[in-house]
């Protein structure tokens, strides 16, 4: 397929480019129905579910927060699950000679 985009003014070469996204956008979206068709079907052939095979896609349950392992003595409602940057209050009671044990909940 030939176009002679010489002679398209600025409007027309837009109008185009506009229809030949929309075109390649179908077409990609066409070829993934097509492989899902197929890998379903091979699937079905050999007696599975896409879920058997790769899960429902749905975790699990959520991510649990982790409870409180460390507890700043001076105020025991700060509280550090050990986990990400340690707060200034660990930090202050680690430079002033307290071990992380001394520091652990219950």
């Amino acid at each position: 397929m030939s176009i002679d985009l010489a002679g398209l003014s600025p409007q027309q070469l837009d109008e185009l480019i506009a229809k030949a996204g929309e075109a390649k956008r179908n077409l990609h979206k066409q070829r993934i129905n097509d492989v899902r068709k197929q890998i379903l079907q091979i699937a079905k052939d050999q007696g599975y579910t896409i879920d058997e095979l790769f899960g429902s896609g749905k975790r699990s349950g959520s991510k649990s927060a982790s409870g409180a392992k460390f507890a700043n003595p001076a105020d025991q409602s700060q509280t550090w699950t050990g986990r990400g940057k340690r707060p200034g209050w660990f930090k202050a009671a680690l430079a002033s000679g307290a071990s992380a044990d001394s520091l652990l909940v219950g």
